[in-house]
């Protein structure tokens, strides 16, 4: 579909609401939440120690909501023009009729709103510290203009997830959150720099950054996996300092196999199964790991 199309498409009055909600859950991928949402969970359940009360459970899964489709909203704005030029992403030209209008600004502040209105609900901390998360999602949307680091700053975005969900809770940081926000960042830029490896002929034709680019895609994959390593080290460290159990441990072994299986899968001269590690593999990841700690903590609660 040509941006052209797409615009009249979204432009015309016959079922423009739907076609334009659908487009937009499209080029969010809200189906993504699972990377983010179950460490959320995690964050606020090991804060509690339970489950946490029902109004705070309520602003933080609001908050998550807002900075996830504030940040995937920018991002596709951001790069709306390389985006139609890149072959991998050609076919998100059906978004250009809601990136071309008005509508994208309206949407990109009612997100962010939504998200530092939920932190204010919540505690002057969280409060406090939204505004740097915002600063740190415009910064990633365009950051692989001028460094090689923009996974680290994805990797922020979603570390931030359970150490938010700590604060939403107790108001105040600890080693616990601080662990699991350094384990979670490094999960995500060691994928995202995986991802990246498939954009690497394209970032030098357009003088884009990445570390595919800087290091070259074999020495990019190992700097991934050490990354991993690091996720499974501090994710360790964090179950460690929360007191967590069997059920945590069994889970984050999994997760770490997981986390193998997807550099297996992934070669320097073999990047077919580039999207089944991402999209499969993470996916699972987070899963795993949020689902022992939460079942942990509830059986030591009975």
């Amino acid at each position: 579909m040509t941006a052209e199309m797409a615009n009249r498409r979204c432009g015309n009055g016959e079922d423009g609401f739907t076609v334009g909600l659908g487009l937009f859950f499209r080029m969010v991928k809200f189906e993504h939440t699972v990377f983010g949402l179950p460490f959320v969970f995690m964050g606020g359940v090991l804060a509690a120690e339970g489950i946490p009360a029902a109004r705070t459970l309520i602003w933080m899964v609001l908050a998550a909501v807002g900075a996830r489709n504030f940040a995937m909203t920018l991002n596709r704005f951001a790069d709306r023009w390389l985006d139609l030029k890149n072959p991998r992403t050609s076919n998100r030209a059906e978004f250009q009729g809601i990136l071309g209008s008005g509508r994208i600004f309206v949407l990109m502040v009612a997100f962010a709103s939504l998200f530092v209105l939920s932190a204010w609900m919540l505690n002057s901390l969280a409060f406090k510290l939204s505004f740097l998360v915002v600063g740190i999602i415009v910064l990633y949307s365009y950051s692989k203009r001028f460094t090689s680091l923009s996974h680290i700053f994805l990797g922020v975005i979603l570390g931030a997830a359970p150490a938010g969900a700590w604060v939403a809770v107790r108001g105040e940081l600890d080693w616990v959150p601080i662990l699991l926000f350094v384990g979670v960042t490094l999960w995500v830029a060691g994928f995202d720099v995986i991802y990246a490896c498939l954009d690497v002929d394209f970032d030098r034709a357009e003088n884009l950054f990445s570390l595919p680019r800087l290091l070259g895609i074999r020495w990019a994959l190992f700097v991934s996996a050490v990354a991993h390593v690091g996720t499974t080290v501090f994710l360790f460290l964090a179950g460690h300092m929360a007191g967590l159990g069997v059920l945590y441990w069994a889970g984050l072994s999994l997760a770490s196999a997981f986390l193998v299986w997807e550099h297996w899968v992934v070669q320097p001269s073999d990047l077919s199964r580039v999207n089944f590690s991402f999209f499969n593999i993470n996916a699972w990841v987070s899963v795993i790991v949020s689902a022992g700690a939460l079942a942990d903590v509830f059986l030591a609660a009975r």
